[in-house]
């Protein structure tokens, strides 16, 4: 079953694209958390997973993406998202913040579907899922989820397209994924403005306590991306359980010959593209794309075929 052209086009563009009516969105004001919950509400894609077409593959792409280490974390990475994301939601009484967050959490839900159906449509064998515990601090947990998000998406933006480029996955298949890579901008944009609001917002004499759970977040985010790197391909309950597959992603498409420096650009390229429809008065995420601007900067340009002749 295929939805209907004009339809999914339309959805698509409603999805990418929005502008507040506000005159001024001070950050803080009652005016920028309405905006930034209306964006979210008013670019949501309707998209059924159940009936998304997923096309048929040749065979070596099929055994290509099958052997992709990554959808036991993938899914286990969606269940967890959705958890921590209502059990923040249930937290908050704003009803317009309730409502994004819990909208937030759904789509976690969805994203979830989708690849469940997906390594469904292709066979492809999951370890089994671990128990989703309610977390005791919301917020805690909403912001360990949303600070990652924000760099798994920078990173898998880019890493998309360089799959998309080099044939790693048929144009058919990208077209039927790429609502929900992004989907994943407009969470990560909901979830920096959620941060930049919040610290307006909150009595001065929680702030210091609010900044050192920011800074206790991307401790705990570098140490498990560590533990990651360190277990990737190693097997077991451990790289199942794995809360992030950004690394392993990128090892999946390690074939393809591009540098460092191309793959930063790459990533830069298309979180700026990703980005560039929505109100340029709401806040991005910003710690991903600098640190990338930096390790760039760092970095030396490729040499020329002639620059390479004359060394």
């Amino acid at each position: 079953m295929r939805l209907d052209t004009d339809y999914v086009v339309a959805a698509d563009h409603g999805a990418r694209f929005w502008r507040s009516p506000a005159a001024s969105l001070p950050i803080g004001s009652a005016a920028h958390k309405t905006a930034f919950c209306r964006m979210f509400h008013e670019t949501f894609n309707p998209y059924k997973p159940s009936v998304i077409d997923w096309p048929r593959l040749e065979p070596e792409a099929r055994d290509r993406l099958v052997s992709l280490p990554i959808w036991d974390i993938a899914v286990q990475t969606e269940g967890k998202a959705k958890l921590r994301m209502l059990a923040y939601a249930y937290s908050v009484t704003d009803p317009d913040l309730r409502a994004a967050v819990e909208l937030n959490g759904w789509e976690e839900g969805r994203h979830r579907e989708v690849l469940g159906n997906l390594v469904e449509a292709y066979g492809i064998k999951l370890a089994p899922e671990p128990e989703y515990k309610t977390p005791r601090d919301p917020e805690w947990a909403y912001m360990v989820t949303g600070y990652s998000e924000c760099v798994d998406s920078f990173f898998a933006f880019g890493l998309f397209e360089l799959a998309k480029r080099s044939g790693f996955f048929p144009p058919a298949l990208v077209d039927t994924f790429e609502p929900v890579i992004q989907e994943e901008t407009r969470h990560i944009i909901l979830f920096a403005n959620w941060v930049a609001w919040h610290r307006r917002t909150m009595p001065w004499w929680r702030r210091p306590w609010f900044e050192l759970k920011v800074a206790a977040v991307w401790v705990f985010l570098g140490i498990e991306r560590i533990g990651i790197a360190r277990g990737v391909g190693g097997g077991g309950e451990a790289s199942a359980q794995d809360n992030n597959f950004t690394v392993t992603g990128s090892k999946a498409v390690s074939n393809v010959d591009v540098s460092l420096r191309e793959l930063i650009d790459i990533c830069l390229a298309e979180n700026d593209r990703r980005m560039a429809g929505y109100d340029p008065r709401l806040r991005r995420p910003t710690t991903a794309p600098a640190l990338a601007r930096f390790i760039r900067f760092f970095l030396r340009r490729p040499a020329t075929p002639a620059t390479a002749a004359a060394c």
